[in-house]
C-alpha cells in the first residue's frame, strides 16, 4: 500500500507553514493549475506572487506546445502572474533546442502550431508550415493529384494541432517509413479539460502515427528525460527543497518524483479526487509512482496561510 497523500486543507496554519518552509524552488504547471484557457483559477496568481515575495524561485513548466516562451510570459503577465522569459520551460522551445543540440540540418515536418515553428525559427531550424491541410474530395483524388513528400524532410515533430487531418497523418506516416527520419513529440498528454469538456491532447494525436508506423516517438515533455534534465539544471536548490505543482498525475507528479522533488497535486484540472484515491489505494508500483506527497483543491487555497 502506498503512503497516503497529505491533504493540505486538513492541516492547521503551523503545519502548512512548515510545508511552505520546506521548499525554496517551485516548478508549476500552468493549464489546470494557474488558469483554464484565459481564466485565472481563483487566487492562484496571488498565491504564486506571494510565494515569490517570500523568496521562492518560481519556474513555469508546461507541456503546452502552442506558444513561444515570450507568448507564455505575456499570458502570465496579462493574468496577473509575475514572470520572465527565462523562467518558462515549454515543450515548443525545448523541441527546438533539442534539434539544435543534435546539429540537425534537414527540414522538420511539423504537425503542430505556430508556437513550435516560431521556436524552430529562433534556432535556425528549417521546417514545413503549419495550419489546415484538408482532404477536399476523397483519398484517391488526393493521392493522385496532391500528395507529395518533401525530400529535404529528415524529421517529424508532432505537438498539439487543432487542424489535425488525414493528409497530415498520411504525410507523417510516409516520412517515418524512412528509419533515418527522426520521430519527435513535444509531449504525450492524452487529454485536457476545458469547462468540463474533455479535449483530446497531443498524446491522442501521437498514437495515430505510432500505430500507423509501429514506431515510438522521442517525447520531450513531462515526465520524460529531456525536460527533466532541463529542469534540474535550472533548479537553484537541492531536489528535496524543490516543489513540483501540477494537476495531472502521470505527467506532473510522475515528473516531480523522477526529479526527487516534493509534489503537490491540485484538483482544479485533469485529476479528480476519485482518481487520486484509486492511485493511492493501488498495489501496482506504477500507480504508486503517480501519488503526490500533498494535494489541495486549488492552489489559491494556500493564500490564507501566506499573510
Amino acid at each position: 500500500m502506498s503512503e497516503k497523500p497529505v491533504y493540505l486543507g486538513d492541516l492547521d496554519k503551523a503545519n502548512v507553514q512548515a510545508f511552505i518552509n520546506s521548499f525554496d524552488t517551485i516548478f508549476t504547471d500552468c493549464d489546470g493549475v494557474l488558469w483554464v484557457e484565459n481564466r485565472v483559477i481563483e487566487n492562484s496568481e496571488k498565491t504564486l506572487n506571494r510565494m515569490r515575495q517570500l523568496g521562492k524561485n518560481v519556474y513555469y513548466i508546461t507541456n503546452n506546445s502552442t506558444k513561444t516562451r515570450e507568448e507564455f510570459v505575456k499570458k502570465c503577465q496579462n493574468l496577473g502572474f509575475d514572470a520572465k522569459w527565462d523562467e518558462i520551460i515549454s515543450t515548443a522551445y525545448l523541441a527546438a533546442e533539442y534539434f539544435s543540440s543534435i546539429k540537425f540540418n534537414k527540414k522538420v515536418y511539423v504537425i503542430g502550431s505556430r508556437g513550435i515553428t516560431d521556436e524552430l525559427d529562433r534556432f535556425g531550424i528549417r521546417h514545413t508550415d503549419v495550419g489546415p491541410d484538408l482532404l477536399e474530395k476523397d483519398l484517391e483524388e488526393y493521392i493522385n493529384n496532391k500528395f507529395k513528400l518533401d525530400p529535404e524532410v529528415g524529421a517529424v515533430l508532432i505537438g498539439f494541432d487543432q487542424y489535425l487531418s488525414y493528409p497530415k497523418i498520411l504525410k507523417g506516416a510516409n516520412y517515418l517509413r524512412n528509419r533515418d527520419c527522426l520521430f519527435v513529440a513535444t509531449n504525450g498528454d492524452e487529454n485536457f479539460v476545458i469547462d468540463d469538456l474533455l479535449i483530446p491532447g497531443t498524446g491522442s494525436l501521437l498514437k495515430c502515427l505510432e500505430t500507423a508506423t509501429g514506431r515510438q516517438a522521442y517525447v520531450i515533455g513531462k515526465p520524460n528525460d529531456y525536460i527533466r534534465e532541463s529542469a534540474t539544471k535550472k533548479s537553484l536548490t537541492s531536489p528535496s527543497r524543490t516543489l513540483m505543482i501540477g494537476d495531472k498525475c502521470n505527467t506532473d507528479i510522475l515528473f516531480g518524483k523522477k526529479c526527487g522533488f516534493q509534489t503537490l497535486l491540485v484538483l482544479s484540472g485533469v485529476t479528480d479526487r476519485e482518481e487520486l484515491t484509486k492511485f493511492a489505494a493501488s498495489l501496482d508500483p506504477s500507480d504508486r509512482d503517480l501519488v503526490p506527497k500533498y494535494y489541495i483543491n486549488k492552489l489559491g487555497d494556500l493564500l490564507r496561510h501566506l499573510s
